[in-house]
């Protein structure tokens, strides 16, 4: 048999998670081997993914950015290439880049205990080829949606429309659709940002929604941060401005969740001073659920409506009847001519990139496991997962969990352990999904994914402060984590 190749960590994932963690592992454990395997062929998932007009942060990239290298960009809510180029830049920086092999789709993994360590099924995406790599710890950083499909619902007629209809993460390079009508159906982030960037060349965009969303404007620009640079310098000023930007976030999402009334009334106010006279908000921007219960969509420089203003761009509330030959026909009877319809109907959510795992011969249900501490799940040993915030900039969480990943290693490796199995104490223990919105593409995958307690430390916290707390500061020992040797016993 040939000899398999083994490694101390196999992370999964070369995209903004991936590359951070990499980072993380690098300064923390220069002395461990790791590789990257990527199933694309290229670096910075969704940056590379997506490439619909207009793709760009719906976060500042002051706290979506890492914490390690600044951003130096003038605008910090930045579209799609810049961020790209900006990971891709950290990734060379740090030799990260030279640890990632493409085209490696991981398929299974198999824990053994008498080994103490992984079994990765490992297809390459490019040839079908499939080969085995052996690793101590597996790190999932692919976040937790399917990167070669996107959702798209039945609509009635579909075959019907005479034009192309595409979904936002399939964009086609040749699509042109400068004098074009274009429908875009959806309200969420993908939707916001597509239609002011398709309105300056198109004869006219509308986005059509079932629902409206809480859209909020924000500058695209932090001036605080062009400011402070000359002054105390580029690190210090990222830091700065970062810290600032962590709590406004955290201020405006406790505003919203605890005076939701008030959120409303503000929003609304923002929104009837950004529209035409007489426009129709209540039926357009005002959703009928409370801010928060579903994210907020932010528009850099109010985008959105200085489209809705300059009559390029116009919003459609009410239900799909039919495609028809020529646009889409509402319930309502009203019609939307359209040489061109964009499903932008949200995202497909899959657990840890679909990688199907096993402990011991097993098999993992992931609905069956229990979140620990947002980092590991229950009865799987050495295995850690990225997954961000949902109510603020993904990157800050990723950040934690990866600083609490190298101190849990450097914990280990002091006391001689090498097998580490969270374990709740109570198996009775009441559970929760694991992601706390309303969101239609959480709501498809509830039933795939894994739960989170109602307590610590098996709740999946969604605030940075308690996370700084409970992942950069708090001990590692706990007695519900359960740390072991697969060598010789140890002393406690």
């Amino acid at each position: 048999m040939p000899e398999v190749e083994h490694l101390d960590v196999v992370i999964v994932g070369a995209g903004l998670s991936g590359i951070g963690a990499a980072y993380y592992l690098r300064r923390s454990h220069p002395h461990r081997r790791y590789a990257i395997l990527e199933a694309r062929g290229a670096s910075g998932g969704t940056w590379d993914i997506f490439r619909y007009p207009g793709v760009r942060s719906d976060s500042d990239l002051h706290t979506f950015g890492y914490d390690f290298r600044p951003w130096r960009e003038e605008r910090s809510i930045a579209e799609g290439p810049a961020i790209l180029r900006y990971l891709r830049e950290t990734a060379a920086e740090h030799g990260i880049d030279r640890a990632v092999r493409y085209h490696h789709r991981v398929v299974a993994a198999s824990w053994s205990s008498p080994d103490a360590r992984w079994r990765l099924e490992v297809q390459r995406a490019d040839t079908g080829e499939r080969t085995a790599l052996t690793c101590t710890w597996l790190f999932c950083a692919g976040g937790y949606y399917r990167y070669d499909e996107g959702f798209t619902p039945h609509f009635e007629g579909r075959e019907r429309f005479r034009g192309p209809v595409v979904h936002p993460q399939a964009w086609p390079e040749d699509l042109d659709h400068a004098g074009k009508r274009v429908v875009v159906i959806g309200s969420g982030a993908t939707a916001v940002t597509m239609l002011p960037a398709m309105a300056r060349t198109a004869a006219h965009v509308t986005m059509l929604q079932r629902t409206p969303t809480y859209v909020l404007s924000v500058s695209s620009r932090d001036t605080l941060a062009a400011r402070l640079r000359p002054l105390i310098g580029e690190r210090r000023a990222h830091a700065t401005v970062r810290r600032l930007n962590i709590a406004r976030q955290r201020a405006v999402w406790r505003f919203c969740r605890r005076y939701p009334r008030a959120a409303r009334r503000f929003i609304r106010w923002t929104n009837v001073r950004q529209l035409p006279r007489g426009y129709p908000v209540d039926e357009h921007f005002n959703p009928p659920y409370d801010p928060w219960d579903e994210r907020l969509c932010f528009v850099p420089d109010g985008d959105l409506f200085r489209a809705i203003r300059a009559g390029t761009a116009s919003v459609a509330t009410g239900r799909i009847a039919t495609f028809t030959e020529t646009g889409v026909l509402l319930e309502s009877g009203q019609e939307l001519p359209a040489d061109i319809i964009v499903t932008a109907t949200g995202l497909n959510v899959r657990g840890l990139g679909g990688v199907a795992l096993s402990v011991d011969g097993a098999p993992v249900r992931l609905p069956d496991t229990v979140a620990y501490k947002g980092v590991m799940l229950s009865g799987v040993p050495n295995l850690a997962y990225a997954i961000g915030y949902t109510n603020s900039s993904w990157t800050l969480k990723v950040g934690l969990l990866c600083e609490y990943f190298c101190r849990l290693l450097s914990h280990m490796d002091e006391r001689g352990y090498d097998v580490c199995r969270p374990e709740p104490a109570d198996p009775g223990m009441p559970t929760r999904p694991l992601l706390d919105l309303d969101a239609g593409y959480v709501q498809r995958a509830i039933g795939e994914l894994p739960r989170q307690g109602d307590r610590e430390p098996w709740r999946t916290s969604m605030s940075y402060q308690a996370d700084v707390k409970l992942l950069r500061r708090g001990a590692i020992a706990d007695p519900e984590l359960h740390l072991s040797s697969s060598r010789a016993t140890v002393a406690a």
